[in-house]
C-alpha cells in the first residue's frame, strides 16, 4: 500500500514540477537569496516556531534540489549524467557566491541575530562576515563529494552500454561495419598499381 501511493506519488504532475530543475534551482535561489536579500528572514524568524520553520525549508529544498541529482530511483524527470553534474557545478557556484557575499557585506542582513550576538559581546557583522566563510568554505565539501559520485555513476553507465553493445557485436555481427570492410576490400581489388 505505501509503495503503491509512493508510486501514484511520484508519477503525479505535481511531482514531475516539483522534482524538475526549473522548480529546485530557482527553490534553491530563493532559499539562500530571496530569504535573507529581500528581508523575508527577520519576518520569518519574529514568529514562535520561525527559526524551526525556516530550518525545515531549508533542509526540503535541499532534499529536492539533491534527489534528482543522487537518485537512481524511476523519477518522473530523468536527468541525464552531464545535466546532473551541470547541477553540482551550478549549485556549488551559487552555494559559493553566497558565502562570499556575506563575508563581503558591509551591513547586517539579518536584524533577528544582532541582539544575541551582541549579548554574547561579538560584533554582528564580524559574526555574519564569519558564518559566511563557513557557508563558502564547509559547502564545498559535500559539493566535491556528490560530484565524485554523478562522475562516478556516469563512468561506469558508460563503460556498462560499451560492454553490453560489444557482446551485442559479438552476437549478431556489425552490418555497417562489414559494409564498410566490404568496400575497403573492393577499393583494394580495383586498386592499377597493385
Amino acid at each position: 500500500m505505501i509503495l503503491t501511493a509512493a508510486h501514484t506519488g511520484l508519477r503525479s504532475r505535481a511531482a514531475r514540477w516539483l522534482l524538475s530543475p526549473w522548480c529546485t534551482v530557482p527553490l534553491y535561489l530563493f532559499a539562500f537569496y530571496g530569504l535573507y536579500l529581500a528581508g523575508s528572514a527577520d519576518v520569518i524568524l519574529a514568529l514562535p516556531a520561525g527559526h524551526v520553520m525556516l530550518e525545515l525549508a531549508f533542509l526540503l529544498a535541499g532534499v529536492l534540489f539533491t534527489i534528482p541529482i543522487l537518485s537512481s530511483d524511476p523519477l518522473p524527470v530523468r536527468l541525464g549524467h552531464g545535466a546532473r553534474a551541470l547541477d553540482v557545478f551550478a549549485e556549488a557556484a551559487l552555494h559559493a557566491f553566497f558565502g562570499v557575499f556575506l563575508m563581503m557585506a558591509s551591513t547586517i542582513l539579518v536584524g533577528s541575530f544582532v541582539a544575541p550576538t551582541e549579548a554574547l559581546g561579538v560584533d554582528p557583522l564580524e559574526d555574519q562576515q564569519l558564518a559566511g566563510a563557513l557557508a563558502w568554505s564547509y559547502g564545498e565539501a559535500p559539493t566535491v563529494l556528490m560530484l565524485v559520485y554523478v562522475m562516478h555513476r556516469w563512468f561506469r553507465s558508460d563503460t556498462a552500454a560499451a560492454a553490453a553493445a560489444d557482446r551485442y557485436v559479438d552476437l549478431h555481427g556489425n552490418s555497417e561495419l562489414d559494409a564498410y570492410n566490404s568496400y575497403l576490400s573492393k577499393l583494394n581489388s580495383d586498386d592499377p598499381q597493385r
